[in-house]
């Protein structure tokens, strides 16, 4: 096998040889078992495995089957069955280039033969059959209905799976070589029998058990037995022998109890199988730096930059040269939607965060979303105007340093011009990139309208709110820091106490959840004409649950435990929803057009008479609303309303 990125007619991007053991399915065949020796593509839009063999599978067959024309491997090799199997046709698979025959991959690599001599599931000689006309009928081996081809005993009538056909009820195995395995149906074993494969966790129907030794492996690993020995020097710098019995060990490289077990007896290494050829340099999405595989982590470290628990000395771990406290799991990495599964060993550490501008002298900047001109940066001017907004994340640009083009009325926060041109986000693997678009889009982690710059991978759009938040989140709301987290159970949000979809911010000792539209809100804004800036006001820091506060917009009162917007010189209390609404991260005068062809104008709510939603007839209470182009007072004041306007045109 290859030791470096190779390129295989199997796939378009290159393919990395992938030395652990993984449990997979298999691009090429689309079997599901415990690949090793395989090969893998690292870009982030696969993330796909291959076995060995179906990764070097040959460009150009000739085919028993089809002899009069050679066979081309092609991922498009048309709908319909494969001429062999009569199986649906799985891609990639084979084709002639002349006619319209076709094969999946397994019957072009491995094609069944039409008769067997000598079987080893049964007495008599069996014949290939592509398909029944009758029902389906129960296989002899493993009792499972068959649904396609088959193999049968013309003489007994009775009937094989394909890949059932070279089992045999009785087998010698590489791993257990003392006494022969009988296969059985693990419900049949008695309680204390194992019952899971070496290799495999998972309860399986049927397995290759011994009553002597009590020792059991899955029929996947007949086929593709795990070698007895492993010859990884950036590993191990001894060959690794498997031990072929299921003990309770903790693994040298990840501090974790396991089951399979590879061992060195000239040093007394224990490792996981999986654990075996893990990544020596990598990449995550919870931290900025790559970090490196050490066998011994040593002193200095207290908790895992993932998982947040302890994490120990004594054993391997992954951790970052640049930030001197900073370390990760091994198991953290390996169990998934951390890593991208590349390997950057040997590969220059180009800057993933490369800035959007180029400084082009003093306070001067080029800045890819206004190529025209320069921009200047302002850094003590407040500019007290609610209409002059930041292109880049909507919000008015009445506090810190922003930049200006002194030719065009064009405002860019300094924070939101030095966000990176590429970066990772924690709910993601894939790398995200910077998109200057002047359209309306849907946050896919606040659920809000926006319209200035965004974030963008494999049809996933982030608004730059949402982009700019990071772990460890300092927020003022709580006295931890946050970190993101995927739920299943829709908790609440302690700051609007609505309940979340899934991605939250939290903390796990204060069982804290934040969504991403509370943990983005500004912390100051402008509303209105008023004299003094709005501050968020968050429960943890200072909202008296004892005292009744009246918003100054709605006149209805404050819920003592959500967050809202006051101004202490003038004390007056807003609702958040009343301040921003849902249509804040849009600019004014923006016109956008739906699927359906309605046009909506974004407006500002500034006048003394404030408009009545068409919807649900209140007034608007926001200061930036909807308008339908195609109705007199088509007003919209929230989210929704604009989706219930929809649903009614529908």
């Amino acid at each position: 096998m290859a030791t470096t990125s190779v390129k295989l007619p199997i796939h378009h991007h290159p393919l990395s040889p992938k030395v652990a053991f993984v449990l997979a399915t298999c691009h090429g065949c689309h079997v599901k078992e415990i690949l090793y020796n395989s090969y893998i593509c690292m870009e982030p839009s696969c993330i796909l495995y291959f076995h060995k063999e179906c990764a070097e599978a040959p460009l150009m067959i000739n085919h028993p089957s089809h002899p009069h024309h050679r066979l081309r491997l092609t991922n498009d090799s048309g709908d319909g069955p494969c001429d062999l199997c009569g199986q649906k046709l799985l891609h990639p698979g084979y084709s002639c280039p002349s006619c319209e025959f076709k094969l999946d991959l397994l019957c072009g690599i491995k094609p069944s033969p039409s008769a067997i001599e000598r079987p080893l599931c049964h007495d008599h000689p069996l014949v290939f059959l592509k398909e029944r006309e009758e029902g389906k009928v129960p296989c002899e081996v493993c009792k499972d209905s068959i649904g396609g081809s088959s193999y049968s005993c013309l003489e007994c009538e009775v009937y094989f799976h394909v890949d059932c056909v070279n089992l045999s009820k009785e087998i010698s195995h590489p791993c257990h070589s003392r006494h022969p395995l009988k296969l059985i149906e693990s419900d049949t074993l008695t309680d204390d029998a194992q019952k899971t494969c070496l290799l495999y966790e998972e309860q399986l129907k049927y397995v290759y058990h011994c009553s002597i030794c009590n020792f059991t492996i899955c029929l996947g690993c007949t086929r593709n037995p795990p070698p007895l020995v492993v010859e990884h020097t950036k590993t191990h710098k001894h060959p690794l022998t498997l031990f072929s019995k299921k003990i309770s060990f903790t693994c040298d490289i990840c501090g974790e109890i396991g089951s399979m077990l590879y061992i060195c007896f000239q040093c007394d290494f224990v490792i996981h199988g999986e654990c075996i050829g893990i990544g020596r340099v990598i990449s995550i999405n919870r931290h900025h730096h790559r970090i490196s595989f050490t066998p011994h982590l040593g002193d200095g470290y207290s908790n895992c930059g993932v998982c947040r628990k302890y994490i120990s000395k004594y054993f391997g771990a992954y951790s970052c040269s640049v930030c001197p406290n900073y370390a990760v799991h091994i198991r953290c990495v390996m169990n998934g939607g951390v890593w991208d599964g590349k390997e950057l060993e040997g590969i220059p550490d180009d800057a993933e965060d490369i800035a959007p501008f180029k400084v082009v002298g003093g306070n001067l900047i080029c800045h890819i979303s206004h190529k025209e001109h320069t921009l200047r940066l302002h850094q003590e001017d407040i500019i007290n105007d609610e209409h002059k907004k930041c292109i880049a994340c909507s919000h008015p640009v009445g506090f810190g340093s922003i930049y200006v083009c002194e030719e065009y009325c064009f405002f860019l926060h300094e924070k939101c011009a030095n966000l990176p041109l590429k970066r990772k986000f924690a709910f993601d693997t894939i790398p995200y990139t910077l998109e200057v678009v002047y359209r309306v889009y849907i946050c896919d982690l606040c659920g809000i309208l926006f319209d200035g710059f965004r974030y963008t991978a494999q049809g996933n759009i982030i608004d730059v709110h949402c982009g700019s938040l990071s772990e460890s989140l300092v927020h003022d709301g709580h006295i931890h820091p946050l970190y993101f987290y995927n739920l299943i159970n829709n908790p609440s949000c302690n700051g609007c106490y609505k309940r979340v979809n899934s991605d939250v911010l939290r903390c796990d000792d204060c069982d804290y959840n934040l969504c991403f539209s509370c943990a983005s809100l500004p912390e100051k804004i402008w509303y209105m004409n008023d004299e003094h800036p709005l501050t968020l006001c968050c429960v943890e820091k200072g909202s008296s649950k004892n005292n009744k506060n009246w918003c100054d917009n709605c006149e209805r009162e404050l819920e003592p435990r959500k967050w809202f917007y006051t101004c202490s010189d003038c004390e007056v209390s807003l609702h958040v929803q009343c301040v921003l609404g849902d249509f804040s991260r849009l600019v004014p005068g923006r016109i956008f057009e739906v699927n359906d062809g309605t046009k909506y104008e974004v407006v500002l709510n500034n006048h003394n008479t404030r408009p009545s939603c068409s919807h649900c007839h209140s007034r608007c209470k926001a200061s930036v609303i909807l308008k339908d182009r195609n109705e007199d007072n088509g007003y919209l004041c929230s989210h929704s309303c604009y989706l219930s306007a929809w649903v009614r045109k529908h």
